[in-house]
């Protein structure tokens, strides 16, 4: 038997209706929450002002990425380097949302979502880490614990 033709469709994404979309783009954020965490920077946006970066201890939402962090105009961002580590001072906003696009979310996406949240870099420190491994790692003397000799 053929396939009909509806089956070979690639069903199309479902969007928002335009009450929600309504709701997200109006979204009223909270008091500004300021925390602190170490980190790395994983790519630079210079003409957006903008930053990925990773984190080693998550936020309070419990993310330990951030895409998109806003920069403030006076940090330069050719003076920071990918890959090292720094201490980062964000600025954390939270938008709360309606119980009524909560349970569409839930109901409608599977998404368990109740709040929007939006960063800002406030500052960034580059942290000194001093490397340990030459005093951490031992190193065998000659012909110690080398049982191949026995075989």
């Amino acid at each position: 038997m053929g396939r009909a033709k509806a089956d070979s469709n690639k069903p199309s994404e479902e969007k928002l209706p335009e009450w929600a979309e309504q709701e997200i783009k109006s979204v009223q954020f909270g008091d500004e929450q300021v925390v602190k965490r170490s980190g790395y920077i994983l790519d630079t946006y210079e003409n957006d002002f903008k930053i990925d970066i990773q984190l080693y201890e998550p936020l309070p939402d419990n993310r330990t990425i951030v895409e998109g962090l806003d920069v403030p105009k006076p940090l330069i961002l050719d003076d920071h380097k990918k890959g090292f580590v720094y201490e980062f001072k964000i600025k954390m906003f939270k938008g709360d949302l309606s119980a009524r696009l909560v349970e569409f979310l839930k109901t409608k996406f599977s998404l368990d979502m109740d709040a929007i949240y939006r960063f800002e870099l406030e500052d960034l420190q580059l942290m000194e880490i001093e490397s340990d491994v030459s005093s951490s790692t031992p190193i065998p003397a000659e012909g110690a614990g080398n049982d191949m000799d026995d075989v």
